[in-house]
């Protein structure tokens, strides 16, 4: 018999909770061979999530809760869970509904069929045209400066064996993307193509700020391209000012100067004042991250962690 763990990160999703357990309990139903447990992680929800958690955990033995001391973010959210996942593979799934959970039961069976990474891959989405432009960019540029083999629809939903498991929690990152590691791992990997569904319950929490500081982190966790580009424009920039006070030079010895220019003077020095500022910004990000890196603050804390099977908390955990 194989061991599903789901994990689902929890971030004021109350409403959708009773709905998305009874969903990924048919999945258990209709594959008898499949034994199923699923950590549902509270990210410092500020509605009843955590309450419906735990009365989940009352009726089941198979649902563990886990509540961190305050919002850390969804990634620490997923690897909260990741940690104290059990058995053979693990899927990771939102609580918003979008993505069906009926779909595990085909990511299972390539799983089975010897792929370590299942990704469930948006082919469309229902929830407004601006979102996908916005999403459809930034898995372009994704696709086109870190990993050339993220799909174009992009992935959230996902299924990874228990080595990926034990690959990621060893690794300890911070300012990172979960979805970016599961594909540097390299492990292989298969598709399974879905359309994500429009919200049912509540508003979004993906707030714009959080979409800046995951766009941030996803390039800057990955790629040194922005680093590569400022150093190559540096040299450009030398190259062009070595030009600029050659012509100075003979403009100077021939007569050509003329006391007119300080308009051009002022673009060129507000241009070069510009990029130098976004150039140190981009720097002070690297290094703010390996300063965040240098730290020995864990990437969660724990504040709760219910469960009605047996174990005492944490003790389930990553090998």
């Amino acid at each position: 018999m194989d061991t599903l763990s789901v994990v689902v990160p929890v971030y004021f999703n109350a409403p959708s909770l009773p709905e998305l357990y009874q969903r990924l309990l048919s999945l258990s139903e209709r594959d008898p061979s499949l034994q199923l447990k699923i950590f549902f992680v509270d990210d410092g929800s500020g509605d009843d999530s955590y309450k419906v958690i735990q009365e989940l955990v009352k009726l089941d033995p198979r649902v563990v809760g886990i509540k961190l001391s305050r919002n850390f973010g969804a990634f620490n959210a997923c690897l909260a869970g990741l940690t104290r996942a059990q058995g053979d593979c693990t899927a990771i799934i939102s609580a918003d509904l979008q993505d069906p959970p009926e779909l595990l039961a085909d990511m299972v069976a390539k799983w089975r069929a010897g792929a370590k990474v299942v990704l469930a891959v948006r082919q469309r989405r229902e929830d407004g045209r601006l979102k996908a432009i916005f999403a459809n960019l930034y898995y372009w540029l994704f696709r086109l400066m870190i990993a050339k083999d993220m799909p174009k629809g992009g992935f959230d939903f996902v299924l990874v064996d228990k080595i990926v498991v034990q690959s990621l929690c060893s690794m300890r990152e911070k300012n990172t993307t979960l979805m970016g590691l599961i594909l540097w791992t390299g492990f292989s990997r298969e598709l399974v193509y879905y359309v994500r569904r429009q919200r049912k319950h509540g508003k979004s929490r993906w707030t714009v700020g959080k979409k800046i500081d995951y766009f941030i982190d996803s390039f800057l966790a990955f790629s040194k391209k922005p680093l590569r580009f400022f150093s190559l424009f540096g040299v450009a920039a030398s190259l062009l000012a070595f030009l600029g006070i050659l012509y100075v030079l003979l403009a100077s010895l021939f007569g050509w100067m003329n006391v007119a220019g300080w308009p051009s003077l002022m673009v060129v020095i507000l241009f070069m004042f510009g990029i130098t500022l976004t150039g140190m910004g981009i720097i002070g990000e690297y290094v703010w991250r390996a300063l965040e890196e240098a730290r020995s603050r864990p990437p969660f804390l724990v504040e709760e962690e219910v469960r009605s099977d047996g174990l005492a908390p944490g003790e389930a955990t990553c090998p």
